[in-house]
């Protein structure tokens, strides 16, 4: 009988052990908010009907690799994985089985997360439907295959370590650099990376040039950054998609769509914050106007396709077609973003806040090479505007981009 007394007591004990590590629904809850604010999603569903399950290709300078699942199967998924596995893996980098993965996988980032936070997200994907989708094989170029020259990649550019509030600032300020620097992993793609796609931090946030399209500037700088931005345009840029001075784009549209339009007002004003406290960390280039032939040509164009909706002076229609004079990412040294607008054409994203869809034609058939570089030095070299030298080499070679 005492056996039975002994046996039934420890079933108990694990019972109510088990049901005290049981997840709140608030921290559950937050932790769904913390996946938002890192757009996970983005990254690792390559079928919207499978979400999280992975199998997504993502393009680098070094070759493809392919977003491993992070669904609760407990074979090809995280379900098997300690809260200690995934807290290593997050802000580390380091898998379970003790591999390295590669900084595409943002964990440079990550790293600056508390354990509080990861522990929040894992209590959320473990509430995901488990779908069984096997972690794809990267498809690297040699010798970037070999996972152990991250070790070498690690010893030389990551450094971890928590992100440390700045006393001086106010609460808010240290919230926006908390998800900028860390959770939002937002240098990932606006700032410039060396030969071996580490960053360049004494330039971080200047811009950098991700997948054919130019992430901008997110520092002070006048012309092609964010001082002219207020807080409050940056905060209605990340829950639309838009604003007065300028429209979401090409991967930063589906950063706002499945990421900043989802997040509260409290961060999105602390991000907000942050931004325009930044200083400007290089200096902008003096350019050169193009000559009076190249800008007649250009206002040729202009007049002939895009007068109709922009206007004679570019003030376009605010929020609905983005204006030109004083357009940052219009007048940024790398031109990528602005061509592939021209050539492809845009559709304004939707988002609660702003369900109103508009659209752009793409010219790629209409115009030639010439004549895409002529409007585009055209209207990066009018209203006020300065914007280096488009050429059509320039063109052609935007035209090859996938």
């Amino acid at each position: 009988m005492r056996t039975i007394l002994a046996v039934i007591a420890l079933c108990s004990a694990v019972a109510g052990a088990a049901l005290a590590a049981e997840p709140s629904p608030e921290l559950i809850a937050y932790g769904k908010a913390l996946v938002e604010a890192g757009d996970c999603a983005g990254c690792h569903t390559a079928d919207p009907a499978k979400p999280f399950a992975g199998g997504k290709r993502i393009d680098t300078p070094f070759g493809a690799i392919f977003a491993p699942n992070l669904t609760p199967d407990r074979d090809t998924g995280i379900g098997a994985w300690t809260d200690a596995d995934f807290t290593r893996a997050v802000r580390t980098g380091i898998a379970p089985d003790g591999s390295n993965y590669y900084p595409a996988f943002p964990y440079p980032y990550f790293t600056k997360m508390t354990k509080d936070d990861t522990l929040a997200i894992r209590a959320y994907l473990a509430t995901l439907t488990p779908v069984a989708n096997r972690n794809k094989p990267p498809e690297l170029r040699w010798p970037f295959g070999y996972r152990g020259l991250m070790r070498l990649w690690n010893a030389m550019y990551f450094k971890p370590g928590l992100f440390e509030p700045d006393q001086s600032k106010s609460a808010a300020w240290n919230r926006g650099g908390y998800l900028v620097t860390g959770l939002g992993h937002c240098g990932a793609c606006h700032t410039p990376k060396n030969y071996f796609g580490a960053d360049r931090d004494a330039q971080a946030l200047s811009g950098n040039e991700v997948g054919g399209w130019f992430a901008p500037r997110l520092d002070g700088a006048v012309r092609t950054g964010l001082k002219s931005w207020s807080e409050a345009d940056i905060a209605e840029y990340l829950q639309s998609g838009r604003n007065a001075k300028s429209h979401a784009g090409g991967p930063m549209a589906e950063v706002v769509v499945n990421s900043t339009a989802k997040m509260s007002d409290a961060d999105v004003r602390a991000i907000a914050i942050y931004l325009k406290g930044l200083p400007s960390t290089r200096r902008e280039t003096i350019v050169t106007p193009p000559d009076d032939a190249e800008m007649k040509a250009g206002q040729v164009v202009y007049a002939k396709l895009c007068i109709a909706c922009h206007e004679a002076d570019g003030s376009g229609a605010p929020r609905i077609y983005p204006p030109l004079p004083g357009n940052a990412l219009l007048q940024s040294n790398n031109p990528s973003s602005t061509l592939r607008i021209i050539l492809d054409g845009a559709h304004t994203v939707t988002t609660p806040r702003a369900p109103n869809t508009g659209e752009m034609p793409g010219y790629a058939k209409q115009l030639s090479d010439d004549e895409i570089a002529a409007v585009t030095n055209y209207i990066r070299n009018s209203w006020g505007n300065a914007g280096l030298l488009v050429t059509p080499a320039q063109v052609a070679r935007a035209r090859k981009e996938p």
